[in-house]
Formats: structure tokens, C-alpha cells, sequence
């Protein structure tokens, strides 16, 4: 068994500790043959390679030192991390408003775990505000951890779960919930608890963050911060997203919950407003809403939680020579209902049809969507759109992808009647079909087009 004072070290990387006699967590000068590094000595992956030394470097990022170029260790202490926040008895103030957090998991509530070098969930929703101490001067904050899971593992029973939470807060007369999750698919969720909680009377902020909170670029504080600020103070009585606006810690944006969607892989500043403008900008100051057309905050408790929710339903990106079998394997098992995302104004290809018409005759609900994800559906333009609806394909209008997958899911399990579920999915419920695309909804925050510009600068301090 390896020495635990070389904690992940192998090979070249091991041996060049061992000869400098340096340990893990040690606080050290390493010279190389090109250039000179101060930090600490950072335990490594069980499956890292074995020719480099990682250091956690003075301004906190961490570096990978290649072993065969130092030529020497300067040793000038040591400093064991331990990556725990102790949680703190959150001060209660009787006149601030009471705000519950409801944590699911995800980066916001995570830590490196240095054993395999993933980002693991760990820290409760006490730990964060114990480490975010601001938060007190907004609200009486209350947790409750939910689950402890990655968003890729959020699924109906999570979402039902946590919709059955808000409305247990709400009846007990909470001014606003906070809702810790996972950036991956956040937006599937906010979707799932827009249709699933009817009739807020207070905002129901979902937040995450894309760096974990060890990380000296993490935006986990800052996001919180927003979101409570959020849930205290506005008058917007919805399902929200709220994250960093543009990649600096300037403000975060407050996004619709059935109009928002995860864009950039690592971004901070990943959450986008599809197709339209978000609600608000919140700083740590204030909130300025872009926008009035939300629902507004009311003062009573009344909330309806409607969580039936049809799990056999499939979402389907078509791509070039697709083949029916793709179809007719949902349909071979049971599924209820069918999402595709269809190229240009709604379109797959012809191969296809016979599959449709299978799902037709076995009641199938099948709706169109289009994967530009801006833009509405338009299927009577071309005679392939037209062909699809006499198949029973419901065009969409400009409802994301996503967003129809979730309540097609929802509106199942209201009912089996394919004309009730129709009417269901085509009548807005929040804001997930709207009349028409603004003129900068298309164009808003996309980068260095002068419209934008002047749009951001209107805000910008």
C-alpha cells in the first residue's frame, strides 16, 4: 500500500517527490528548467498519469508541473487542506423575510475529491450559507437537503418530490424558495416544477453554480447571493433560473423557467433566454426587471401542486438517413408519447412516415419541435410538414425541445385523451409558447453586435 503522505503519486512524479523529499499538502518552491512556482502540493487522482506534480498555486489554480523538468523543492512548510465547511446557526431577524433553500445536489453544493479528481456533491445546504455569511443580510434562511444527486440523476421522482416540497413551504408561509440544483439540467427541472406548481405566490428561484466552490473562479457565493436576494425581495412570483448574466461577476439574470436553456459547456455564464429577453437582472444591490409581463407576488399561501406526470415519453433529435426503427422501438415499448426535434421548420425525412403512422394508429402523442431552437414550427409551409400532421405530428410552435419533452410528460398524466392532451400542450401555461419573437430575443447577448451593446449598456454600472 502506497505511503498516504504521496496520496495519488506513481511512477517518475513519485520518485521526484520521494527525492526531494517532499510531501503531499508540503508548501513549496519548485524550480524547473524553464520557470519557478510557489504553492502546495496537491494530492492526485487515483488514475492520473505519473509524469506530473499539481500545484495549487498561490492566487488558488492549480497547475500540472511536468516531473522531469524540476531540478529542485524548496520546502517551506506544510498545509493539509480539509475540504469542510463547518455549517453555522443561521441568525434569525424577525423583520427580514423567510426564505427556504431546498438543496438537490449539484456543483453549488460540491468539493473536489482528490481520491479519483471528480467533483462530487458534499457540502449540505447549512455548509453553504455557512460559508456565504452575506446571506444574513438578507432573509432568515432555512435548508432542508432534498437529495444529494448529480442533475444528470434527476428524473419525475425528483422533480415530483421537489414540487411536493415547495408546496409543504408555501402552505406553511414561506416569501420565497431557493432551489439548489445541478447546471446540467437545470433546465429540465425548472420546466418540470413550472408546470407541476401552480399558482406561486412567491418566486421559486432555482440556482447552481459552474465552478465548485473551492475554486477561486467559482461562482457559487456570488449565485447564491442572487438567487435568496431573489427569492427575498421580488415580485415575481414564478419559476426562475438565476445565473451569471455575463461571464463577470457583474449581475446574474433571472431567466423564465420554460423559456431557458443551458448553452456553453463550462461558461459561467452558460444560461440563456431562448427566443425572447429574461425577466430581470439581480446584484447584490437591487433587482431590475427587463421586462413586467411575469407573474406577480400575491400575499396568501394558496399553491397548486399537480405532479401527475407520465414517465414513458421519449425525446427524439433527428439527424440526416435517421431510420424508423428509432420510432418504432419507442412504440414496440409502450411509449406514451414522443418529442422530435425536427430540422429547419419541423422536418425529418420521408423513411420515416410509416413509423408515424404506427404511432398514429396506437395513439401516440407526437409533437414537433425544431432543434434551431429559435424560431417557431411551421409545417404547413412545405408539403412534408403538411404530410407529417395527417400522420397526427402536433406542431409545437416555438416551445423548446426540452420544454415539450417535460410537460407532453405532464400533460399525460392529466390524461390519455389525445384532444385533452392537444389542448394542453398548445395552451400556454408559463409562458412556454409566446406570440411572437422580440427583436432582440434572437440576438441578445450573443456577443459584439451593436444592438446588443447598446441593449447591455442601458444596464451596465
Amino acid at each position: 500500500m502506497q505511503n498516504d503522505s504521496y496520496k495519488g503519486y506513481k511512477g517518475l512524479a513519485l520518485d521526484t517527490l520521494k527525492n526531494f523529499k517532499a510531501l503531499v499538502w508540503s508548501d513549496v518552491v519548485i524550480k524547473t528548467d524553464k520557470a519557478e512556482y510557489q504553492g502546495i502540493i496537491l494530492p492526485r487522482s487515483e488514475t492520473a498519469d505519473e509524469f506530473h506534480i499539481v500545484l495549487k498555486l498561490r492566487s488558488g489554480y492549480n497547475i500540472g508541473v511536468a516531473a522531469k523538468s524540476i531540478t529542485d523543492i524548496k520546502i517551506e512548510g506544510r498545509k493539509e487542506a480539509h475540504y469542510k465547511i463547518p455549517e453555522k446557526e443561521f441568525p434569525v431577524d424577525p423583520i427580514k423575510p423567510k426564505v427556504k433553500l431546498l438543496g438537490t445536489g449539484g456543483t453549488i453544493a460540491s468539493r473536489l475529491d482528490y481520491r479519483t479528481g471528480a467533483v462530487i456533491p458534499a457540502f449540505t445546504p447549512g455548509e453553504l450559507y455557512g460559508s456565504v455569511p452575506e446571506l444574513a443580510d438578507i432573509c432568515n434562511l432555512e435548508t432542508e437537503k432534498l437529495y444529494g444527486v448529480f442533475s444528470e440523476n434527476m428524473a419525475p421522482e425528483q422533480w415530483i418530490g421537489t414540487a411536493e416540497a415547495i408546496g409543504r413551504e408555501i402552505e406553511k408561509g414561506v416569501q420565497g424558495i431557493v432551489v439548489g440544483h445541478g447546471t446540467d439540467t437545470m433546465h429540465h427541472t425548472a420546466a418540470a416544477l413550472s408546470f407541476m406548481v401552480r399558482n406561486s405566490p412567491v418566486p421559486i428561484v432555482m440556482v447552481g453554480s459552474q465552478r465548485s466552490s473551492d475554486r477561486p473562479s467559482s461562482d457559487a457565493a456570488l449565485n447564491l447571493m442572487h438567487s435568496v436576494k431573489t427569492a427575498a425581495e421580488s415580485d415575481i412570483a414564478e419559476v426562475l433560473v438565476c445565473m451569471f448574466g455575463p461571464t463577470s461577476d457583474e449581475y446574474g439574470l433571472l431567466h423564465r423557467g420554460t423559456r431557458v436553456r443551458k448553452m456553453h459547456s463550462s461558461y459561467r455564464s452558460t444560461f440563456r433566454t431562448i427566443g425572447d429577453i429574461p425577466i430581470a437582472m439581480v446584484d447584490r444591490e437591487k433587482i431590475t426587471p427587463l421586462r413586467y409581463d411575469y407573474k406577480k407576488r400575491r400575499n396568501d399561501n394558496n399553491v397548486i401542486i399537480n405532479t401527475a406526470f407520465e414517465e414513458k415519453v421519449s425525446i427524439v433529435y433527428y439527424y440526416p438517413n435517421m431510420k424508423p426503427d428509432i420510432i418504432d422501438s419507442l412504440i414496440d415499448n409502450d411509449y406514451k408519447g414522443i418529442v422530435i426535434a425536427g430540422t429547419g421548420l419541423g422536418h425529418v425525412n420521408k423513411p420515416i412516415y410509416p413509423a408515424l403512422k404506427r404511432a398514429q394508429e396506437k395513439n401516440i402523442a407526437v409533437y414537433m419541435t425544431v432543434q434551431t431552437l429559435w424560431g417557431y414550427v411551421q409545417m404547413y409551409v412545405y408539403d412534408t410538414g403538411r404530410d407529417m400532421m395527417e400522420l397526427g405530428v402536433v406542431p409545437c410552435s416555438n416551445m423548446l425541445p426540452e420544454v415539450a419533452y417535460v410537460k407532453l410528460g405532464w400533460a399525460l398524466g392529466q390524461t390519455d385523451n389525445l384532444e385533452e392532451i392537444k389542448k394542453i400542450m398548445l395552451n400556454p401555461v408559463s409562458g412556454e409558447i409566446t406570440e411572437r419573437e422580440p427583436s432582440n430575443g434572437y440576438l441578445i447577448y450573443q456577443g459584439g453586435i451593436p444592438e446588443v451593446e447598446e441593449f447591455i449598456s442601458k444596464y451596465r454600472k
